[in-house]
């Protein structure tokens, strides 16, 4: 016989499970569509997010070119401090040797005991506690085991300072690699977001930071203003004749720059040393707090942190190098947040 039970039917719960699911995807569908044409950002949003990625790439070179500063620093001073290790070591062996030789002397004429030498390349602060106990050592002799001992002293002293030192490199080495990381992680997100644009968007945006910069192909009005000294001069005239340079950050020259590379590279010209960094440039010379007041060649410091930095070029202008992308150029003062100069 024909079964004629009819179909089993769904339970209320399943029904509204499905019902709600099938909601819920169409919702997701919707704000999908409705999120597709946002999920691009316009030129302008790229702009600004870059920008702010490429002054946050600045921000990490700079700490960058501090460790590197910091590490060839303490490179130097370990290689001094192996030097003198190695030279103290020659000396001191140059004292025991004499001590030994004044011992034996002695022993051959039958003044002092043939343990002594045993003594003297052992351990000399406990050889002279018996030795004087026993007033068997010339003035000669004790003076010469106190050189040894001072020379002995002074060794381990280098020593450990060497040693505190490499543990002090090993920690610069493992920060250098941390902030080149950085610097290229928001490197590659600022061009990754200029990979987004078309080409006719990112020529707009070249053109755009050009007229920023009011570059006009380097040739710009800097007015009568005077250098502040004929070192600051021959930075100055230094930085010029790289215009056009790239950016590159933790670079100094000759051929391409980042910002305190740049004015480090260009006072080095001068047969002036300052220092590497910006923050440390900030504070290498007098300040000067008014902008009016500043004179060709001066270092002008940009940002609260203080971690960017060019020359003064005069009549409101800065030479300097702005960003990745970017080349050494003029550029006026008031587009960056100036806190103050610094004469050299």
């Amino acid at each position: 016989m024909t079964s004629h039970r009819r179909p089993k039917q769904p339970s209320r719960a399943r029904v509204t499970v499905l019902t709600t699911a099938a909601a819920a995807a169409v919702v997701l569908s919707a704000n999908a569509a409705n999120a597709a044409p946002s999920e691009k950002p316009n030129k302008d949003e790229v702009k600004t997010k870059v920008d702010k990625l490429y002054e946050e790439a600045e921000q990490a070179t700079e700490k960058l070119d501090g460790a590197k500063e910091k590490q060839q620093k303490l490179q130097k001073q370990i290689s001094a401090l192996q030097d003198n290790v190695a030279r103290g070591q020659e000396e001191l062996n140059e004292l025991r040797d004499g001590l030994g030789s004044m011992a034996s002397a002695q022993y051959r004429t039958g003044g002092i005991d043939p343990s002594v030498a045993l003594f003297l390349s052992s351990d000399p602060d406990d050889f002279l506690d018996k030795a004087s106990a026993m007033d068997q050592l010339s003035a000669q002799q004790i003076e010469s085991l106190k050189k040894v001992q001072e020379k002995q002293r002074s060794l381990a002293q280098q020593r450990a300072e060497a040693s505190v030192k490499l543990k002090g490199l090993a920690d610069t080495r493992a920060e250098l690699a941390s902030k080149k990381k950085e610097v290229q992680s928001k490197l590659g997100a600022a061009q990754k977001l200029l990979n987004t644009l078309t080409a006719q968007e990112k020529a707009a945006l070249a053109t755009q930071d050009q007229e920023r910069a009011t570059r006009a192909g380097g040739r710009v009005d800097l007015g009568t203003t005077k250098a502040a000294s004929g070192r600051a001069a021959a930075a100055f005239a230094a930085a010029q004749s790289v215009i056009g340079s790239p950016y590159a950050y933790a670079h100094s020259g000759p051929s391409s720059f980042d910002c305190s590379g740049l004015t480090s590279w260009a006072y080095a010209q001068a047969d002036v040393t300052i220092p590497r960094t910006s923050q440390a440039q900030a504070n290498a010379g007098t300040r000067i707090y008014s902008q009016s007041d500043l004179q060709v060649g001066d270092l002008v410091i940009f940002y609260g942190d203080q971690h960017h930095v060019g020359l003064y070029a005069g009549n409101g202008q800065v030479l300097h190098a702005p960003h990745t992308g970017a080349v050494v150029r003029y550029e006026s003062i008031g587009n960056m947040p100036f806190q103050f100069g610094v004469r050299i």
